[in-house]
């Protein structure tokens, strides 16, 4: 499955041959025809030619405009047929390449630096790492610097964030294998742009996990209050109270306990954006959490209504992006580029009857990859298998230590809730769950092709008893 919208967008020009490669409509390297040869063929020789997909041929005359432009094409079909495979998209041959180009396209030498990674209560790490590690080591070395268990790395990623005018946080992308977080967030030369540590999984039964041990507690702890205080998670009067009370007490897991069982614990908050359901040009607020996304929207009629999106219901999603021709330098901000992002999902409204719904946001990456992850975590639950994993240790040497540890300072006390947040009045249509098998897969009219979405395979092999 894609994990990231990849665009070749224009020759930068034509005696170089180079072409951008864009994340988030931001720039993450430049290369060359040569090297995406050269990277083929790797492929071909670890993985097989049956495996790997057809690459742009060479030409022995100079290409024409037209040629030129069909030859990008080509290039991105077919660096996205690489990526959304499973194989060739997570393999190190991929993603090392993607590293290494981002290093030499920033021009940022490989030294030691400290980064400064976030944690959800505004409490600032400082990390030792090289310009150079990718992002398991930077996530490595964070939880090593806070004494975070090996066996409880895999609950927390990185996120790269741009601070908003009111102190939040606006979530760009988790931080992916196929860069370098250093790079990434330097790169872009805006200091609103930070790094945060969050946890990365959404079944809040995981939880228990988490709170075995004492930072991983205060982590998740200090998340949760976080969430509350943004309105992330919806409180009332009374159940504030009981929450002040519980942090006072500095009752923790019981405060977890409580918020638990609060309306959006543990969803991700978009900015308002825009979609076209229940029809066009809708103001919405997209959550992601509990495997669905959960739309507030804003009718013309001034309105607001909710309603959600089961992930289990999603036959398909896809992420496109409109990229100006026109690139600017490798240190380009995205504010430099209009990019249109949009995400559109095919949804099973009612047994048989399926519909596209289209979220316009610059942050719709960010929302394909939610919808991933938790697809991802279905089906390993599904399996019996558990998202608790040991980072691997890489044969060049450990990452550089710190002496000492870094404790997660607890957050302030809550503030009163926000009584002026609008009461939102739930959608007369409810979307019951139907079952989900023996619905066709046959392409209509309006379908896309098969390397532009990302299928979902926990669509047929969850029913009703599973939603």
């Amino acid at each position: 499955m894609g994990r990231f919208c990849l665009a070749c967008p224009a020759l930068i020009s034509l005696p170089s041959s180079a072409y951008n490669i864009h994340v988030n409509g931001v720039l993450h390297c430049r290369v060359r025809y040569s090297q995406l040869l050269g990277l083929h063929e790797q492929l071909r020789k670890e993985y097989g030619a049956n495996v790997v997909p057809a690459f742009p041929p060479k030409k022995i005359f100079t290409l024409t405009p037209a040629e030129v432009e069909q030859r990008r094409e080509q290039l991105e079909k077919y660096m996205q047929a690489v990526r959304q495979d499973p194989l060739l998209g997570g393999s190190e041959i991929f993603n090392s390449f993607l590293r290494k180009a981002q290093q030499e396209t920033q021009q940022i030498p490989t030294e030691e630096v400290q980064l400064q990674v976030l944690l959800s209560n505004g409490q600032k790490v400082e990390v030792s790492i090289l310009t150079s590690d990718q992002t398991e080591d930077v996530l490595e070395a964070t939880a090593s610097k806070l004494d975070l268990p090996d066996d409880l790395v895999g609950y927390f990623s990185l996120f790269l964030v741009r601070e908003t005018k009111d102190g939040g946080f606006s979530f760009v992308r988790k931080l992916q294998e196929f860069e370098l977080p250093y790079v990434s967030v330097t790169s872009l030369h805006n200091p609103e742009y930070r790094i945060i540590l969050r946890k990365s999984y959404w079944d809040s039964a995981y939880d228990d996990d988490v709170m075995e041990h004492r930072v991983g507690l205060n982590l998740l702890y200090a998340q949760t209050v976080s969430d509350i205080e943004r309105g992330w998670i919806l409180v009332n009067k009374e159940q504030h109270r009981q929450l002040k009370s519980l942090q006072e007490k500095v009752s923790k897991k019981e405060f977890i306990r409580l918020a638990q069982t609060l309306k959006y614990y543990g969803y991700l908050k978009f900015d308002p954006c825009v979609t076209d359901f229940p029809e066009r040009g809708c103001h919405v607020v997209v959550s992601a959490g509990n495997n669905e996304l959960n739309f507030q929207v804003r009718l013309p009629s001034e309105q607001i209504k909710e309603g959600s999106f089961k992930v289990t219901r999603m036959r398909c999603w896809r992420v496109t992006s409109s990229v100006p021709t026109t690139n600017g330098p490798a240190g380009s901000g995205p504010g430099k580029a209009e990019v249109k992002l949009e995400l559109a999902f095919e949804y099973l409204m009612s047994k048989d009857r399926l519909q596209w719904v289209t979220i316009t946001s610059p942050q719709a990456i960010m929302l394909s990859i939610c919808l991933q992850s938790m697809v991802d975590e279905l089906m390993v639950k599904k399996s019996g298998g558990s998202i608790r994993k040991m980072f691997r240790r890489r044969a060049s040497g450990g990452l550089r230590r710190s002496d000492s540890q870094q404790a997660v300072k607890s957050p302030p006390l809550l503030d009163s809730p926000d009584g002026s947040r609008e009461p939102i009045a739930k959608l007369s249509s409810k979307l019951s769950s139907v079952s989900l098998r023996g619905i066709s897969h046959s392409s209509s009219a309006g379908d896309v092709g098969s390397n532009d979405f990302h299928g979902n395979y926990a669509f047929e092999g969850i029913g009703d008893e599973d939603l």
